[in-house]
């Protein structure tokens, strides 16, 4: 009777624990589920990157297996929910991964684009064409090498790729430079611009997914020979001394998500369009650069003209006019993304004539001659629009930094800006200077500021270095300047509500405002040269003509340039 009961007890005590195993098992949490929600775009050409978005992706791009029907893809990066993959040639259906030892299927269809891609990543030696029936794709530093043309059809789209030496696939890294002795022809239409972009997919680009496009000619700087090219770009510049050099042409072009950092090191990011000694042969108009991670325009000395330009939602400044640039601009744009700046301190202008701390021996003369020519270009209507409400004087959420001034002119500048308006920006002008650089500048009258419109700033003018807030204010307030500055109150009679407006902008000032009043308008003087076309009133638009209309894009995140 005891063997009997022992057994009970022995069989009772077994049931027992495999219930209790069982319950524990119950409780733990399942596995993780690896799957596929969804891929952007779903049409795409071979080379371009798409995105995969899903569950349980492993972390190691080479960990996780993808594939087009049959064919085999590679995957530029991962994270748990998405893959960036690049499309392979002869791609099938259905799209697979295998991660973490699961295999999930894509329900969709994907489909190739029609137009093919070709890899641009060695130097252009010769008379080349790109057509519009191809996108291109630019790895690491393509130069047109001296004596060679680029000629790029209208509607083509490039894309800025890798490093030419890096198998990754990484957006990063491709740049074109248009070198002295050579030129680029790139002549889109309001209908059919030329698009320099991002290879990322859309909704995936950001600030600095490539280099950028930059030009160099054989225009005078005032820096000696020996001066490197940021963003360590081949060679050396300040040699040449040709004012009318041209390094052909860009209009209606459009250059976006440029300005990568190439390295650590300070100043090593490439602009969006930068420019190095371009002269006034060369011809520029209509050109947008969107998102750029560094300045959107930068001209390194040089005598070019340009109008029509729109920097839009850029990371530092907007146009920057260093080492003795003297060209002339008119009708330009400036949109900026309040919530993204530089640590530097972003503005719409940043104009210097050199800085004295960056003087070597090896720069020699650029001190005993305080840097000649000195950086004196004449703009005029400009448009630059920041905080539609009360601007913000801290470090930005999405950036790194806080916004500065509308126009900042310091280090012996002697720029000229002429009937333009900036609203909603922390500072109006800063005047940054010593006695006998800057300010001497301004009491000679070859820094001039006339018709300028400052709105909604919270400090409008402001000295810096030797220039005191008394003698800034006396200068912009000088009456025969017509210079005004318009509180927040006011702003809403002065522009269009929507020329804050990121993606879906209108610029044209409402009627009755003030900034179409001719009267309120400079004329004369320095605007008196040819180039100049007559625009009685302040700002890039009088009212009635867009001219932004067919060829600009305000919305190239959400861009498919694939189709």
């Amino acid at each position: 009777m005891k063997f009997i009961k022992r057994w009970q007890y022995l069989l009772l005590l077994i049931v027992g624990v495999f219930v209790a195993v069982s319950a524990c098992k119950n409780d733990e949490t399942p596995a993780p589920v690896t799957s596929i929600t969804s891929i952007s775009p779903t049409s795409a050409p071979v080379g371009s990157t798409i995105v995969i978005t899903g569950t349980n992706f492993n972390t190691t791009p080479a960990s996780n297996s993808v594939t087009f029907g049959t064919v085999p893809a590679q995957v530029v990066s991962a994270t748990p929910t998405q893959l960036v993959v690049t499309v392979p040639a002869n791609p099938g259906n259905p799209i697979s991964v295998a991660a973490n030892g699961q295999t999930a299927q894509f329900s969709g269809q994907f489909s190739l684009a029609n137009k093919p891609v070709v890899e641009v990543a060695t130097s252009i030696t010769a008379n080349t064409t790109w057509t519009a029936s191809n996108v291109y794709l630019i790895r690491g530093f393509v130069y047109v090498r001296s004596g060679a043309t680029l000629t790029i059809q209208p509607g083509t789209v490039i894309k800025g790729g890798g490093p030419a030496t890096d198998p990754s696939g990484q957006n990063r890294g491709g740049t074109l430079i248009i070198q002295p002795g050579a030129r680029i022809e790139a002549r889109g239409t309001a209908s059919q611009p030329i698009v320099f972009t991002s290879n990322a997919a859309p909704g995936q680009r950001k600030y600095g997914d490539w280099g950028g496009l930059v030009l160099i000619g054989k225009a005078p700087t005032n820096r000696p020979s020996a001066t490197t090219f940021e963003g360590g770009i081949e060679g050396t510049f300040g040699t040449f001394n040709e004012p009318a050099d041209n390094s052909g042409t860009l209009q209606y072009v459009r250059i976006e998500f440029p300005g990568i950092a190439l390295t650590t090191t300070s100043n090593s990011e490439i602009n969006g369009l930068t420019m190095y000694g371009v002269g006034s042969g060369t011809t520029l108009d209509h050109i947008q650069v969107s998102y750029s991670g560094d300045d959107s325009f930068e001209w390194f000395g040089g005598t070019v003209n340009a109008k029509y330009l729109v920097a839009h939602r850029g990371f530092d400044d907007d146009f920057d006019t260093d080492f003795g640039f003297v060209g002339k601009v008119q009708f330009a744009l400036s949109l900026r993304d309040p919530n993204a700046a530089d640590q530097s301190g972003s503005n719409s202008f940043e104009s210097d004539n050199f800085n004295p701390g960056e003087n070597t021996a090896a720069q020699g003369p650029a001190a005993a001659n305080n840097g000649l020519p000195l950086t004196q270009p004449i703009f005029a209507n400009v448009s630059s629009f920041a905080f539609q409400g009360t601007p913000n004087t801290n470090a930005t959420s999405g950036g790194s930094g806080p916004y500065q001034s509308a126009m900042h002119l310091r280090r012996n500048t002697a720029i000229s800006i002429y009937n333009s308006v900036f609203a909603g920006w922390p500072e109006g002008l800063r005047l940054d200077g010593s006695a006998t650089g800057t300010l001497a500048n301004v009491n000679s009258g070859a820094l001039d500021l006339q018709g300028i419109t400052i709105a909604n700033a919270v400090t409008p003018v402001r000295g810096a270095a030797a220039i005191t807030n008394d003698q800034a204010t006396a200068f912009f307030n000088t009456t025969a300047k017509k210079n005004t500055i318009v509180a927040s109150s006011d702003v809403a009679a002065l522009l269009n509500a929507q020329s804050f407006n990121l993606t879906t902008p209108n610029f044209l000032p409402p009627s009755g405002s003030a900034l179409l009043v001719a009267a309120n308008a400079a004329t004369g003087g320095k605007l008196a040269d040819s180039f100049f076309t007559a625009a009685p009133y302040r700002g890039a638009f009088n009212g009635t003509d867009n001219w932004l209309s067919g060829w600009t894009n305000f919305d190239p995140q959400n861009t498919n340039y694939d189709r």
